[in-house]
């Protein structure tokens, strides 16, 4: 792994692993003398240029010239001040304009880049994060522009809730609506895609269904569903469509989704009798499949909201053996979270080992279930005290590469897990790596991480190092491609208006943009004064270069020139 890569480094390097790891040590005193003495470098080298600027003092005439400088610009006008700084904000602002434009498009500073890139090999220092042609990180990057479409897409959520019986009470007692327009149209779009087929015509109780899946109003959805239920009763879509948005509670969904699943089954082997006659009735058994499939699966989710989490496992298992091409329906989400709540580890892993592979997708729920089990060996006996003094052990150090590699994955989910940030319902769809997959996740999994003693203290004291590992601006992980930059707007339309949507990684502005807006402020400023008050500001400017005006340096010129400004300044001739 990336982090093992960097564990070895470390120790070549003689720095201490729980330092690279993210865990915030106690620095001894030889550490805080080892870092003193790489900071005075630089002190050194101004104190040798002052040096050097005291021993030349006589042979540059540097009083002489300082004495002529300060005479020039005792005799300049209020005019070449206006101009000076007229001048002066007019550049800084221009280039503080290119500033923010690159930044903005490249998520770096420019004048920090060329900096970095030419200036600091003259300096002496090295680039370690430029990556050797053919390097796995080189290769990542490659294939970014082909990754970052699929990871902007929309995926189902795998533990999504009932409307009627857990999202429509939501609504009944805060008045909130948990659910987007965005996020209902997604699934309309689902359940046209599941739940009909081409053949729908050939029976009106489908035909009246194809179009309560369209319908936008709860209420004539309801309505049709009963109305293809009066032309067929076992219809079972339309059992779907009641114990969905009817059901005012999980036994009434679980009595609805029985009766569809007694429908399902008969019609799924009457389609699968016939599902080689001709390409039309292949359309249907598919059809058929996703909706048995479904009902399988809500049913299980209703055992597991009811307590009968052995029934759910099982339900789960079958379906998984049954219908293994469904994958991407990850139903192995739903059966972590049940054997979690089991605490059946042993079989969590063996999960984990089946569909945590590197050529798959992952999910938050696989990368962070990950990280829960190797935290739970070490947990409970782990402190940042005693690691920054002994140092970590093998299995303190895979549980934290767990840890990185999860916040890697998905950087939004510990603010939730550590409740620092406020939990709302999960949406009906989620965006893999933003906010909205947070959500879902914490909402399901948040109380078997406070099961385990010291996991939350562990994630607390490892998370925040991970920030500091990844490069930013993030052009290539260490496990993962880059983090996308879609996330927030896909998160803003699958997340009700009332919650505030996290956003990663937040784009902070460079230190020289900082400058240069300081500096066009302030230059801008003075012109107006100047220009609005010459005659104060002049006065100011004569002060401020009379405080840094030596005595003996002065000249009977000088003074001469000064008793001519004064004059010239209270109206007087020389006449």
């Amino acid at each position: 792994m990336a982090d093992r890569g960097c564990l070895a480094e470390a120790e070549a390097a003689g720095e201490s692993p729980a330092l690279v790891l993210g865990v915030n040590p106690i620095l001894g005193w030889r550490e805080r003398l080892r870092a003193g003495l790489a900071g005075t470098g630089a002190s050194l080298w101004f104190v040798a240029g002052l040096g050097l600027l005291y021993a030349l003092r006589i042979p540059l005439r540097l009083c002489e010239n300082l004495a002529a400088v300060t005479v020039f610009l005792s005799s300049l006008t209020p005019k070449f001040y206006v101009a000076l700084t007229g001048t002066s904000s007019l550049i800084s602002g221009l280039i503080f304009i290119f500033e923010w434009w690159y930044f903005h498009k490249h998520g770096t500073s420019f004048i920090e880049q060329v900096s970095v890139s030419h200036l600091r090999p003259l300096m002496g220092g090295t680039e370690h994060s430029i990556s050797e042609p053919g390097s796995p990180s080189r290769n990542r990057e490659s294939e970014t522009s082909r990754q970052n479409l699929s990871e902007c897409k929309v995926w189902r959520n795998p533990l999504n809730l009932f409307r009627g019986a857990e999202y429509r009470r939501y609504t009944w007692v805060t008045g909130k609506e948990p659910l987007t327009y965005y996020d209902m149209n997604l699934s309309a779009q689902d359940h046209q895609t599941f739940f009909t087929c081409d053949t729908d015509f050939l029976r009106p109780s489908d035909t009246v269904m194809q179009k309560a899946w369209r319908e936008r109003n709860p209420p004539a959805r309801i309505k049709a569903a009963y109305q293809a239920l009066e032309l067929n009763n076992d219809c079972a879509t339309a059992y779907v469509l009641l114990a969905e948005e009817e059901a005012t509670t999980i036994v009434d969904a679980e009595r609805l989704f029985k009766q569809a699943l007694k429908a399902g089954e008969t019609i799924y082997r009457r389609s699968q009798q016939c599902q080689h006659q001709s390409p039309q009735h292949e359309a249907q058994l598919r059809r058929d499949t996703n909706v048995l499939v479904y009902i399988k699966r809500r049913l299980a989710m209703c055992a597991r909201k009811l307590g009968r989490i052995r029934e759910a496992v099982k339900i789960m298992r079958d379906l998984m053996k049954e219908f293994p091409p469904l994958t991407m329906l990850n139903i192995h989400e739903n059966l972590l979270e049940s054997l979690l709540e089991l605490q059946a580890y042993a079989d969590v892993q063996a999960v984990l080992a089946k569909y945590d592979d590197i050529s798959l997708l992952k999910s938050a729920a696989i990368c962070y279930t990950a990280a829960l089990l190797k935290t739970r060996t070490v947990s409970d006996k782990f402190s940042p005290e005693t690691a920054s003094k002994r140092g970590l052990s093998t299995a303190e150090i895979n549980a934290v590469e767990a840890i990185h590699r999860a916040v890697e994955f998905n950087p939004h989910v510990p603010k939730y897990l550590l409740e620092m940030k406020s939990l709302i319902l999960p949406p009906e769809h989620i965006l893999k790596r933003g906010d909205s997959e947070a959500i879902a996740y914490a909402f399901s999994h948040l109380q078997h991480w406070k099961r385990i003693e010291g996991a939350l203290n562990l994630l607390q004291c490892t998370w925040e190092g991970t920030f500091r590992m990844i490069p930013y601006p993030l052009e290539k992980g260490h496990l993962f491609h880059p983090y996308p930059s879609c996330t927030e707007t896909a998160d803003r339309e699958l997340l009700p208006p009332f919650h505030h949507v996290s956003v990663y990684p937040k784009r902070e502005l460079p230190l020289f943009i900082h400058f240069t807006a300081g500096f066009c402020s302030s230059t801008a400023m003075i012109a107006i004064l100047t220009h609005q008050f010459p005659e104060i500001m002049g006065i100011f400017v004569k002060a401020v270069l009379g405080l840094w005006r030596p005595q003996p340096w002065a000249s009977s010129g000088f003074q001469e020139n000064t008793q001519d400004l004064k004059s010239e300044d209270l109206g007087l001739s020389s006449d």
